[in-house]
């Protein structure tokens, strides 16, 4: 297990409140701890990285495993449509990013 320090993509409350509520409940359910950690984890990259450290076209690993791929060509966005709005948030263990929900 990776003890940090950690950078994470951390959607907003609006991204969030996007969700269907039956989504939201059956994820919290114990049988679905799985997925639930896969989600989580997918927004989790190794290492403290800031916005300056970023480069266009970079494909960090998350993770689970998964990779993202960084446009810097307009902003920060994600995966080709989310955006890092308030980025570099310092934390005792990494960075946080916040994202929005996408397209």
């Amino acid at each position: 297990e990776p003890n940090g320090p950690f950078t994470v993509f951390a959607p907003t409350d609006v991204a969030f409140e996007a969700l269907p509520a039956e989504l939201v409940t059956c994820l919290l359910l114990p049988d679905n701890s799985e997925a639930l950690s896969s989600i989580l984890t997918y927004h989790v990259v190794e290492g403290a990285v800031l916005s300056t450290d970023l480069e266009d076209g970079m494909t960090p690993e998350t993770l689970n495993g998964e990779t993202l791929t960084i446009d810097l060509s307009n902003g920060v966005t994600i995966n080709d449509g989310t955006t890092v709005v308030t980025p570099d948030i310092e934390a005792s263990n990494g960075v946080i990013h916040v994202i929005d929900s996408g397209k």
